[in-house]
């Protein structure tokens, strides 16, 4: 993910310590049902699309930008699907973050999935019985977002 301009001047006051961040995550369907995922530069994997908001930018139009940033497909937002406070995350240069990551169901409208930028390797149609390695991350989330159960959120504690 690459990092935005407004962090990285965050940064150079604050340091490594912990940044709390606004994250979302977009669970894109085509109309055969097909969930859109991206093999990930940073670290190989396949994921959903996701990102961090710019300073006053909606969440839902944050997801439906990243989407197109990252993949070249459009997509409207449906749903809210979750809401979740995610464990702090050590980055390899020693950075913290904590994100509070707000996922959403989005269908695509148009476009061609293809790699856009260079936060991908890959990018692709999947059907849900047959995705690629993926992370309890997406598949908590895709499942949430299949479902018609309301928007989820863990009042129990904070992970």
């Amino acid at each position: 993910m690459a990092t935005p301009d407004f962090i990285r001047e965050l940064r150079a006051t604050a340091g490594q310590q912990l940044l709390w961040l606004p994250g979302v995550t977009a669970v894109v369907f085509d109309d055969q049902g097909r969930v859109l995922l991206g093999r990930r530069s940073d670290n190989g994997r396949w994921s959903l699309i996701g990102g961090i908001p710019d300073p006053g930018e909606q969440p839902a139009a944050c997801a439906t930008r990243e989407v197109e940033e990252e993949t070249a497909v459009r997509c409207v937002v449906e749903r809210l699907v979750l809401v979740q406070a995610l464990p702090p995350v050590t980055y390899d240069n020693g950075d913290v973050c904590q994100f509070m990551d707000v996922t959403f169901r989005c269908r695509v409208v148009g476009g061609e999935a293809r790699v856009n930028d260079d936060e991908s390797l890959e990018v692709g149609w999947f059907a849900v019985d047959a995705l690629p390695e993926l992370g309890e991350f997406g598949q908590v989330r895709i499942k949430q977002a299949l479902s018609d159960a309301p928007t989820w959120f863990d009042p129990t504690g904070p992970y």
